[in-house]
């Protein structure tokens, strides 16, 4: 393989860029923070024009750090948070408010409403996913309704609508380009998975107008290419892909059966169910694991809305640490006899409750219990909540219980080991981290050089995937038992009365 591939990785809380060589390996990279918008309880949002610059400054950083020109380039790669939407201006290319985020929760009366209304079976029958407002139609309806005149420019057709992807490619190439991949499509609740298309009847459930949606392309596909100026020479972008999908491609996760699950702010499991779009009888969402050559490959997933930003909390919120490495240290000092648990629906809960309206709580209290106790809780919570999804994926999928469990991990909490140890503890599998942890940058870095033609097909890909470290569960059954039933009872508690 010859030629340079620029990732670029814009998640929740910092925007990311690496350039992968011809092997796939990592030569530079770049990351930035930006801001997130709290303005009321229950609503986050992101100002677009930070997802765009500290994407283009991270570009560039990594791009010198690697002394790689443009011209060397053979293609963009572009992975995102998902269900996080902008608005913006056709002509001016301006955002017309803030990116409503997918932690969002202003929509779930929207929601509630219209499932009291029986609208959920033609959602999910459609779309794969449920009524809540972690997805993305009911946050374009409420941009319609509550920016100042956007309806009525959004019906004359004088604005646009996309998740993340699909705005740093309208800015990436001036304009020129439109478009989205399958997988963020998936994530919008007006996307029919089942016939690869924008459906009629749930644009007119959402109230959402046609003409303010991109074209839907594969995952390795033409995306248009960069204006000239921004990097010294016109790039091609040529692969597109959701945060949690790009990382299952990262994983070489392509035959059915195999999981992976991704350890950010939240936490996703991905579960490859092949060709065959599995509905789930356990609250799972049915969505796109990639889609190349025109066919799509199905999944099963369980997204958790607080993981990593649990330890965040513990920073920022209650400051009982400074830097997110001290959680480990703090973990091992913690007092075994003492069973503190922590639930952080801070956005309430998602998979397999889905409950809006619960929020986060403590349990298991006593004077003796401090900082270490509360650190312990927050990454226990993060294998709990796994095994909770795992549980509803057995469930659903019960040939993969009789087979061993195999869990590929990646995303920032997993450089711990006394997390990753816990999970594997917890949930009764094993976790295999892999050597390369930037996973869901090295799915959409292959993608792109997949179709650019310096990347090799899937199961040459799959084979190159090596495991750094694996954790084989050592908890005694009966511990393991009492731990998860405590987990559950502190969840009932926690869910919201409706």
């Amino acid at each position: 393989m010859t030629g340079y591939v620029l990732a670029i990785d814009q998640g929740t809380t910092s925007t990311r860029a690496l350039v992968f060589d011809g092997s796939l390996q990592v030569v530079a990279g770049a990351q930035r923070e930006f801001t997130q918008h709290f303005p009321r309880s229950g609503w986050v949002e992101h100002d677009p024009e930070d997802l765009w610059t500290t994407s283009l400054d991270t570009a560039r950083l990594a791009l010198e750090g690697a002394g790689v020109t443009a011209a060397k380039l053979a293609a963009i790669g572009i992975t995102n948070q998902r269900e996080t939407v902008v608005l913006w201006d056709r002509e001016t290319g301006k955002p017309v408010g803030n990116a409503i985020v997918w932690q969002d929760r202003r929509t779930a009366d929207v929601c509630a409403r219209l499932r009291a209304e029986g609208a959920e079976p033609l959602v999910s029958g459609r779309t794969g996913l449920i009524l809540d407002p972690y997805f993305s139609a009911t946050k374009i309806a409420w941009m319609l309704d509550n920016v100042p005149g956007a309806r009525a420019r959004a019906e004359a057709g004088k604005l646009a609508v996309g998740t993340v992807d699909c705005w740093l490619i309208w800015r990436l190439t001036r304009g020129k380009v439109h478009a989205t991949d399958a997988t963020n499509a998936a994530r919008t609740l007006v996307y029919d998975i089942h016939k690869g298309t924008w459906d009629d009847e749930l644009l007119k459930l959402f109230g959402i107008p046609a003409s303010l949606l991109p074209e839907v392309r594969d995952c390795a596909d033409d995306f248009g290419v960069t204006e000239p100026s921004l990097f010294g020479a016109p790039v091609a972008i040529r692969g597109v892909a959701g945060d949690q999908q790009a990382a299952t491609v990262g994983q070489a996760c392509f035959q059915p059966g195999m999981l992976k699950s991704t350890y950010g702010t939240g936490c996703f499991a991905v579960l490859n169910t092949g060709d065959t779009p599995v509905v789930s009888r356990n609250r799972l969402l049915t969505t796109i694991a990639y889609r190349l050559d025109g066919k799509p490959t199905y999944a099963l997933e369980g997204s958790i809305f607080i993981a990593g930003a649990a330890v965040q909390w513990l920073r920022d919120g209650l400051r009982l640490i400074s830097f997110a490495a001290e959680t480990q240290d703090l973990a091992e000092r913690a007092d075994p006899e003492q069973d503190v648990y922590l639930v952080p629906a801070f956005v309430g809960l998602g998979a397999p409750h889905w409950d809006p309206d619960a929020r986060g709580a403590l349990f298991g209290i006593t004077r003796a219990t401090g900082p270490a106790e509360f650190a312990r809780a927050a990454l226990e919570s993060v294998g709990f909540q796994t095994r909770d999804l795992l549980e509803a994926m057995w469930r659903d999928c019960p040939e993969i219980k009789g087979a061993e469990t195999v869990l590929r991990v990646d995303g920032g909490m997993t450089a711990s080991n006394w997390t990753m140890q816990f999970l594997a503890d917890v949930t009764g599998s094993r976790v295999e981290r892999p050597k390369i942890l930037e996973t869901t940058a090295l799915g959409a870095a292959y993608l792109a050089g997949k179709e650019a033609g310096v990347c090799p097909g899937l199961a040459e890909f799959a084979a190159t995937w090596k495991a750094e470290h694996t954790f084989q569960p050592q908890m005694p059954e009966e511990r393991r038992r009492r731990r998860y039933e405590g987990w559950g009872d502190a969840v009932e508690r926690t869910l919201s009365q409706r």
